[in-house]
């Protein structure tokens, strides 16, 4: 089996005639649109993830504080 053999396999009308169905606008931006989508996705769990760390950490300082309280001194 040569190269000529394979590439006689390939469609490249049918290739030739999809490709000219892409327009490249809208393609442009549908990518655009996916970079926008991908911030918002990115910033979402950023924000999400800063919140439960803060929340988390206020949380453990007020118990450390109430255990702190509640133990009596040794004077």
């Amino acid at each position: 089996m040569t190269t000529l053999d394979l590439l006689d396999r390939v469609p490249v009308d049918r290739i030739t005639a999809e490709a000219k169905e892409v327009h490249f606008r809208r393609t442009a931006l549908t990518l655009i649109a996916g970079l926008f989508w991908l911030l918002g996705w990115s910033a979402s769990k950023a924000v999400a993830a800063v919140w439960f760390a803060l929340a988390w950490s206020w949380t453990a300082v007020r118990l450390g504080w109430s255990d702190a309280r509640a133990t009596p001194s040794r004077n």
